[in-house]
């Protein structure tokens, strides 16, 4: 998949190669040399957007148990909290 990147100035003057650009693949549009927005067909936005989870099914995915967890930041910590 092609990568295009134009500047803002480019795009704003030429928007209609951003387009067809966008067919083969995504359009980087760039202010001072940076990423500021992309260009993408329609049919790769649905299919980067159709796949949504919420945060309860994303925890639930197949194999997250395996997934190492750091718990140095709690060491030291009272295990019941003091409600007094």
């Amino acid at each position: 998949m092609p990568v295009t990147t134009l500047s803002s100035r480019d795009f704003r003057q030429n928007a209609n190669r951003a387009q067809k650009a966008a067919e083969n693949g995504p359009v980087f549009i760039t202010e001072r040399g940076e990423p500021t927005q992309v260009l993408l067909n329609i049919e790769e936005y649905r299919r980067l957007t159709s796949g949504r989870r919420n945060l309860a099914a994303a925890l639930s995915m197949p194999g997250l148990t395996e997934v190492p967890l750091e718990h140095s930041e709690l060491r030291g910590l009272p295990r019941t909290p003091d409600l007094s």
